[in-house]
């Protein structure tokens, strides 16, 4: 593993030349080493004692044991969305596509899913056999441990990149970001795949470290991060592009270098690599089994999302219904200006520019630089393309969620750097710095309480929160709220004592997804997009459905903003539930 701070002047210690070579575990070292924006901004470092650095270790450790603890006591909460079903179902034609040894063959054409990997929608399909819980219940908890992963393994790129103190804030500012935490419980393909490409970026950046000869375990951790990430997205392409970056940077860079041969180590490098292009196939193989049906289906696959490939719809995008196709350039980085907590976008920020900066000193060394550099473009590059070729958009910035982690990871190294200057100037100071971003943290983590179990619609202090960006953006448009709405409905009509008559279910029209509706609501309820002699209206709180002059049986709110709504609507004539012509 390459130094934690970037400067050696003279001659290597042996103990440099172990570390340097992976040799030396980060915890046998004393003092721990500042994170490497010290080298890049001021080019001091700050020594942590091993007691300390232990100390961090632990506390990340409990933070994980924590979030499991509120994982497994709330994963029930959340609701189902618009995809929940298609997807469970994908899962379920998966596994019989591998029972029947490849006999049942619906899974290959099943909708639009079969260009996607199914993973995640297998491994809940093979929970749901094991534990004791409903199917829907046993995604939640799925994804909940999937993410958990997720946090896991940034925790452990932090602590690589920058110490663990680096390691430990990285961690906390991944776990209070409503974007990553929240859709880890409701997110079956952009959560799973933001997990995949940290796996990834672990495996990637310890490659570099080891370079020109990565071991047979990083090999393979860097191979199956690939394959995993690949084979839940075609998104996943992007991988072979940052390592492509780094091995350049460190080309380029070794070329002037005396006593090198830069070609040779570069050569070196590759074929140490090739074995896990062959692992990446077999799990990309194993998760997307339509990927190597035909060798061209990854290809195809690409040229399908490369266009809308949906009829087109409005969504609320600054205050104004815009079709999916035509959102603006800024759509990406303005909404991940608005969504992500303060703290962690100034500190990622920061992370970013002292990386650049980072980039450009010789006394670091090349390959910590070209771990830099791929860490900074897992976090940039995906805005910057879209920016560019500037694709539908829809849903906020769901499909982004795999950039939350790498940028953690920056704000995290950013943060610790914050810390270990200000212990250099006085007690006072790093007393300041250290509530200032714990103080940080702690916003986000209030407002994904008064939010919950609808963390992923937040909105931060710069937009105003939710009841600011109500108007003006998409909240709840995974239509989470049914849960609920369904569940309070149930029992205030158990507190009137109304039934339905023993001949007839009631009657509920609904605007947003009718099926999870339907589960939520039970046998006693059949719903229908038509309002036409139905007994209630089921409505989510978003733009596309009417606000209704009718009696409110149920209002779901948080923060001020209202979710969803059920009127009651017995012996009233409405029309239409769309406040918008449909599409």
């Amino acid at each position: 593993m390459q130094p934690r701070f970037a400067h050696h002047v003279g001659p290597m210690s042996q103990a440099d030349l172990l570390e340097q070579t992976g040799a030396l575990d980060a915890a046998q070292r004393t003092p721990e080493r500042a994170p490497f924006v010290a080298a890049a901004m001021f080019g001091t470092s700050v020594p942590w004692a091993r007691s300390t650095g232990r100390l961090f270790d632990r506390l990340a450790i409990g933070v994980l044991v924590a979030l499991a603890v509120i994982a497994i006591l709330t994963f029930r909460d959340y609701g189902l969305g618009w995809d929940d079903y298609t997807h469970a179902e994908y899962g379920g034609l998966l596994l019989r596509l591998y029972e029947s040894g490849f006999g049942d063959r619906r899974a290959l054409s099943f909708v639009n899913l079969y260009a996607y990997g199914g993973g995640f929608d297998m491994l809940a399909a093979l929970a749901a056999k094991i534990l004791p819980f409903d199917l829907f219940e046993t995604r939640r908890l799925c994804g909940a441990a999937v993410g958990l992963i997720g946090l896991a393994v940034t925790w452990r790129i932090g602590r690589r990149f920058g110490g663990s103190l680096a390691g430990l804030l990285a961690l906390l500012f991944l776990a209070t970001c409503p974007l990553y935490y929240g859709h880890m419980f409701i997110n079956a393909k952009d959560s799973p795949f933001a997990v995949a490409m940290v796996v990834m970026l672990l495996g990637l950046i310890r490659s570099f470290e080891e370079y020109p000869a990565p071991s047979a375990s990083t090999v393979a951790l860097f191979g199956f991060g690939l394959g995993l990430s690949m084979g839940t997205r075609v998104l996943g392409d992007l991988a072979p592009l940052y390592a492509l970056a780094g091995l350049s940077f460190v080309m380029i860079a070794e070329a002037g270098q005396t006593g090198l041969n830069a070609s040779s180590r570069a050569l070196r490098f590759v074929l140490m690599l090739l074995p896990s292009l062959v692992l990446a196939y077999a799990v990309m193989a194993l998760i997307w089994p339509w990927s190597v049906v035909s060798p061209l289906n990854p290809l195809r696959a690409v040229a399908y999302f490369s266009h809308f490939f949906e009829k087109p719809w409005k969504e609320m995008f600054a205050g104004v219904p815009v079709a999916v196709p035509d959102m603006p350039r800024s759509y990406v980085p303005q909404l991940f200006v608005l969504t992500m907590p303060v703290c962690l976008l100034l500190l990622g920020t920061a992370g970013i520019m002292a990386g650049v900066v980072t980039l450009t000193q010789r006394q670091v060394a090349v390959v910590k630089r070209a771990t830099i550099l791929i860490v900074i473009l897992a976090a940039t590059a995906p805005v910057v393309i879209a920016c560019l070729t500037r694709p539908a958009m829809y849903n906020g910035i769901r499909h982004f969620v795999f950039l939350a982690p790498p940028f953690a990871v920056l704000a995290g190294a950013a943060g610790a750097w914050v810390i270990a200057r200000s212990v250099s100037a006085s007690r006072t100071a790093a007393a300041i710095a250290a509530a200032i971003i714990a103080g940080g943290i702690l916003l986000p983590i209030v407002d994904m309480i008064r939010l919950h179990p609808y963390e992923y619609t937040h909105f931060n202090k710069i937009a105003g929160g939710v009841r600011a960006a109500d108007e003006r953006y998409m909240l709840d448009y995974w239509g989470l709220a049914f849960k609920q709405a369904a569940d309070e409905l149930r029992e205030k009509l158990a507190e009137r004592q109304e039934a339905p008559t023993a001949r007839a279910r009631w009657r509920i029209a609904v605007c947003g997804p009718q099926r999870p509706a339907q589960t939520e609501l039970g046998t006693d309820f059949v719903t229908t997009g038509d309002p036409a002699g139905a007994d209630f209206a089921m409505m989510l709180g978003e733009f596309y459905c009417l606000k209704l002059n009718a009696p409110i049986l149920v209002e779901v709110e948080r923060d001020g903003v209202i979710f969803a709504r059920v009127y009651d609507i017995r012996g009233r004539s409405i029309p239409s539930l769309l406040a918008l012509p449909a599409p």
